[in-house]
């Protein structure tokens, strides 16, 4: 089992989402012990460690003990020591030495053999790394022989010098969202690189919970299935309510949050450790239940294939929330670009996505399930592309069999000739396939094209709706005006209802993009 695998399971058998830190602090030992010699302050530092895993046991998702400390105690018996301690935690529990190692090459091979090795170095289950030397300083931690155990990459950190660069802007994001969505590409590559029978992304992130924006912002740019390692919380002031709101994903779980000194310098660890975990469990509960208050709320229904389609077009970057001037003048608070599905998985999805809204849709689908067309068009230029994936995921999704055809935009003179290429649309029902609605002209050029040929247009399909008015004094909207001048529907995958309801639901996005959008559509929205 993974080194995430570990993690979940354990949490989810225990209920907790706490971390407990072994930190044996030369001010959390006796002074007479820690004076005395190596071995005096090395057995303290073991005794410390043994009383807190005996303690916290049944409560702790894993425990964290802090490498820096241990290498304090002295160089002939310090890590000896740190390895007696790992030795004395429960093998259920995962260990996560905090390192934060960050080098490339055989030093970091080095280091991973060092933290991992069972009989000749700490036996750690994962670790804290910084990622700022790159992909290179990352790897030999999760890839090859290592390809089960995990890392938490260095992102956001508590510390108020963290802002001098994790909080420098990029274009249009900051560093700590860019390493963000750097793990989630690394866990991928490692998977590649080194496949194993886990599906569990490798590498999770350390976002401080004192800054629940940036925790927040972190979150959105990770994706919800990367865990999130959350310190501040206690003896740094982090907030435990806003943190929750913050960095939690939508099951409510993906966070852990490490506690070290409020539970060794507690009287009674064990009761503390109970406090905490059952204080994170109702700052978890009482998200889960806002958020389900927001699933309540009457408004416009989202189905998982729309939610699915929104989620992996923010991924590949075509949906994007910011400040965009369009061709309009308008300032929209979102941005769309299908040029962007430019991988072999994003066309797949896509097409898939169209499928399924087509299937959905009681305009193109008969009450038998029979479709309503027999050719699927896709205009010159972008329309290709779409409609042959189209063609191809009813078939394979559905078992839909239609032709598939498109135009050239200049006329050819030799071979086939002419600018029609593909099925013969002939006397055939055609569904026109394209990416958006803006103005509407290739739509209707492709309906005067199908008419001259004694085609029947029944249909157009689109990836967005955006669901707003030409202008302030035009109450239809270019799909509006598309499907009443031209007499047929057009369906979409989603339209900027369903957007605003993603937001709605998501834990991802904070209050601020929802308004933005809820504000964009009340004023310019059909």
């Amino acid at each position: 089992m993974s080194f995430f695998d570990q993690i979940q399971s354990r949490s989810e058998s225990i209920n907790s989402l706490l971390c407990v830190g072994l930190d044996p602090h030369q001010k959390e030992l006796p002074a007479d012990q820690w004076s005395a010699s190596e071995e005096s302050r090395c057995e303290a530092a073991y005794q410390f460690c043994k009383r807190i895993i005996d303690a916290t046991a049944e409560h702790t998702v894993c425990y964290k003990p802090n490498a820096a400390f241990f290498e304090a105690l002295g160089t002939k018996l310090g890590n000896v020591t740190l390895r007696r301690v790992i030795d004395a935690i429960p093998n259920d529990i995962p260990v996560l030495l905090d390192v934060k190692r960050g080098d490339i090459g055989s030093t970091a091979a080095a280091y991973a053999e060092a933290c991992y090795e069972e009989k000749d170095g700490l036996n750690a289950g994962g670790v804290t790394l910084s990622p700022l030397m790159g992909w290179d300083s990352v790897s030999p931690f999760i890839t090859g022989k290592y390809a089960d155990k995990g890392a938490f990459v260095l992102c956001k950190t508590s510390n108020p010098g963290s802002n001098d660069i994790l909080a420098l802007n990029l274009q249009q994001q900051t560093v700590f969202e860019k390493i963000a969505g750097l793990a989630n590409g690394w866990s991928s590559s490692a998977a590649s690189d080194s496949p194993t029978s886990s599906t569990t992304p490798r590498l999770g992130l350390v976002v401080g919970a004192t800054d629940p924006s940036a925790l927040s912002k972190a979150r959105k740019a990770a994706g919800s299935k990367l865990w999130i390692l959350a310190p501040g919380v206690g003896a740094q002031g982090g907030d435990l309510d806003a943190a929750c709101r913050a960095g939690l994903n939508d099951e409510g779980t993906g966070m852990l949050i490490p506690v070290s000194r409020g539970i060794s310098r507690a009287t009674d660890p064990a009761a503390e450790a109970t406090k905490l975990k059952e204080g994170i469990n109702a700052a978890r509960k009482a998200v889960l239940d806002e958020r389900g208050e927001k699933r309540e709320q009457p408004g416009d229904s989202i189905a998982p294939y729309q939610k699915e389609f929104l989620e992996f077009s923010l991924k590949e970057g075509v949906l994007k929330f910011g400040s965009f001037v369009l061709k309009s003048g308008r300032t929209s608070p979102y941005f769309f670009n299908a040029g962007l599905f430019s991988s072999g998985s994003a066309l797949h999805k896509l097409g898939k996505a169209y499928a399924a809204a087509i299937m959905s849709s009681k305009e193109l689908v008969d009450k038998d399930g029979n479709v309503t067309f027999d050719v699927v068009f896709g205009p010159a230029y972008k329309g290709i592309s779409l409609g042959a994936l189209v063609c191809s995921a009813l078939y394979s999704d559905f078992g839909v069999e239609t032709g598939f055809a498109y135009n050239r935009k200049e006329a050819k003179d030799h071979g086939e000739g002419g600018i029609l290429v593909g099925s013969s649309m002939a006397n055939k029902r055609v569904l026109v396939v394209d990416d958006v609605i803006t103005a509407g002209t290739a739509i209707r050029e492709s309906h005067t094209l199908l008419q001259k040929i004694e085609a029947t247009p029944v249909g157009v399909a689109i990836a967005l709706d955006r669901a707003e008015k030409r202008s302030l004094e035009d109450p239809l909207s270019a799909v509006q005006a598309v499907a009443r001048d031209l007499e047929i529907p057009v369906v979409s995958i989603v339209a900027l209802s369903q957007l605003q309801e993603y937001l709605k639901l998501s834990s991802e996005y904070d209050e601020d993009v929802l308004k933005l959008v809820t504000e964009y559509r009340s004023q310019y929205g059909v």
